[in-house]
C-alpha cells in the first residue's frame, strides 16, 4: 500500500527532463563551472607575474602583462610579417606533420598489435621512442634533410608517430577475446574483422594516444622551428629564436602566449571528442554530463 509519505518523497525528486529537451539554467550552471576555474587559474598567474615585476627583479628585461599583451595587440594588428601568417605557417607545419604521423603510427600500430614477431622485434622500440626527446632528433634532421622545411616535419612526425601506434597498439591489446570469438563466428575475418570490430573496440584508447601523439607533435614542431631556421620563411619558433636574439621578453612571452592557446584550444577538440566517444558508448553518467 503506498503512504503519503512515500507519495511526498515522490514529489520531492527532481526528474530529469524529457530527451531532446534542453534546461539552459543548468547549461549555464555547467558552462560557468567549466568556466571559472581557468579564470581563476589565470588571474593568479597574472597577479603572481605582476608581482614578481613590481619587485624589480630583471628590469632591464622583465617586463609586466601590461607590457606583453600591448605587445601581442600590436603583433596583431601592426606585425610585419603578421602574426596571423606567422600562425598560419606554423599550424599548416603541424597539419602536415601530423596528419603523416597519425598514418605512419596507425599502420605500424596495427602491424605491431597483430603479428606477434613484429611486435617481439620492434614493440620495446616504440615504447623507448616516445621517451626521445624531440630535441635529440634535430641534428638528425638537419644532416639528412639541411634546413628546411622537410627536416621540422621529419621531427614532428618521429615526435608524434609512436603515441599514435602505442594507443592503438594499447586498444588492440585490450579488445575481449570473446569479442573477437564472437565476430569470427559471424564471418568477420581479415580486413572486415579489422574494420567492423577490432578498431571500433580499440577506439578509445586510440582516441588518448592520438591526443598524447598530437602533444608529441606540438612539442616537436616548436623545438625544429627554433633550431631550424628555413629563410623567407616566419614561424612561431623562429620568432622565439630572433625574440632571444634580441632580449625581447614581451615579445617571446607574446609568442608563449599564442603556443598556449592554440594547445589548450586543441586539447579542448579533443577533450570534446573523448567525451562523444565515451557518452555514445554510455561510460558517462548521464547525470553529470
Amino acid at each position: 500500500m503506498v503512504t503519503d509519505q512515500a507519495l511526498r518523497g515522490l514529489d520531492n525528486l527532481e526528474l530529469d527532463p524529457a530527451p531532446g529537451t534542453r534546461d539552459p539554467g543548468r547549461l549555464a550552471r555547467k558552462a560557468w563551472a567549466a568556466f571559472w576555474p581557468k579564470v581563476l587559474a589565470i588571474a593568479l598567474i597574472l597577479v603572481v607575474w605582476e608581482a614578481v615585476t613590481l619587485t624589480g627583479w630583471k628590469h632591464y628585461v622583465l617586463k609586466g602583462p601590461g607590457p606583453v599583451f600591448s605587445n601581442l595587440w600590436n603583433e596583431m594588428l601592426h606585425g610585419s610579417p603578421s602574426l596571423w601568417s606567422i600562425i598560419g605557417f606554423t599550424l599548416e607545419t603541424a597539419i602536415v606533420g601530423y596528419a603523416a604521423a597519425l598514418v605512419i603510427g596507425s599502420v605500424i600500430g596495427l602491424l605491431v598489435a597483430r603479428i606477434l614477431p613484429l611486435r617481439a622485434a620492434v614493440g620495446s622500440i616504440i615504447t623507448g621512442l616516445q621517451t626521445m626527446p624531440s630535441i635529440v632528433w634535430v641534428p638528425f634532421a638537419i644532416i639528412i634533410f639541411g634546413e628546411s622545411e622537410s627536416a621540422i616535419l621529419f621531427v614532428v612526425i618521429l615526435g608524434a608517430a609512436p603515441s599514435i601506434a602505442a594507443g592503438l597498439i594499447s586498444g588492440v591489446d585490450y579488445t575481449p577475446p570473446l569479442l573477437l570469438r564472437a565476430g569470427k563466428t559471424m564471418g568477420l575475418h581479415g580486413a572486415a574483422l579489422y574494420r567492423y570490430l577490432i578498431l571500433p573496440a580499440s577506439l578509445p584508447a586510440y582516441v588518448a594516444g592520438m591526443k598524447q601523439g598530437w602533444a608529441f607533435a606540438w612539442r616537436s614542431l616548436m623545438a625544429g622551428e627554433i633550431v631550424v631556421q628555413i629563410v623567407g620563411q616566419f614561424s612561431i619558433g623562429q620568432s622565439i629564436s630572433v625574440d632571444q636574439q634580441n632580449l625581447d621578453f614581451a615579445a617571446a612571452s607574446s609568442m608563449l602566449i599564442v603556443i598556449l592557446i592554440i594547445g589548450l584550444v586543441v586539447d579542448t577538440i579533443f577533450t570534446k571528442a573523448d567525451l562523444a566517444l565515451r557518452r555514445r558508448r554510455g561510460l558517462l553518467d548521464p547525470a553529470a554530463a
